[in-house]
């Protein structure tokens, strides 16, 4: 039986869609040019990843000529917070509050960054919009 479909972004996929974030509408060539730099990648393995993240629902296209042209169809943002929602459920059991002592835990957690957590935690509203609190 093969191996389920992940809507997570492997690494390949995660770099390829740092190009088209920053770039926009992109013709695979553009994408293999953008990313030789770092490795250089076949243009087939390039336009395989770019199959997959479409059908992940991550990238669209459209013709122009003979060229397929490709772009985001979700914002680094939402990739963000979707990869973050998928962590939470998967190693957190759905809980923020696992999920954030797991991050403070880490020796690495400036007193800046501290800081900026206490605040946001502070100025959270109480009631966030019907969601289920977590014990």
């Amino acid at each position: 039986m093969p191996p389920k479909k992940s809507i997570t972004l492997t690494e390949a996929e995660l770099r390829l869609m740092k190009v088209l974030w920053e770039r926009g509408e992109s013709a695979v060539s553009d994408i293999v040019a953008a990313v030789s730099g770092e490795r250089t990648l076949a243009y087939t393995s390039v336009l395989t990843t770019v199959r997959i993240l479409e059908s992940k629902g991550y990238v669209c296209h459209r013709q122009e000529g003979r060229a397929f042209l490709y772009s985001p169809c979700i914002d680094e943002f939402q990739a963000s917070k979707s990869e973050v929602r998928h962590v939470l459920q998967r190693f957190f059991g759905n809980s923020r509050e696992r999920l954030l002592l797991s991050l403070l835990g880490d020796d690495d957690v400036s007193p800046e960054e501290l800081k900026r957590l206490k605040d946001a935690i502070a100025s959270a509203p109480d009631d966030f919009a019907g969601q289920p609190e977590e014990v």
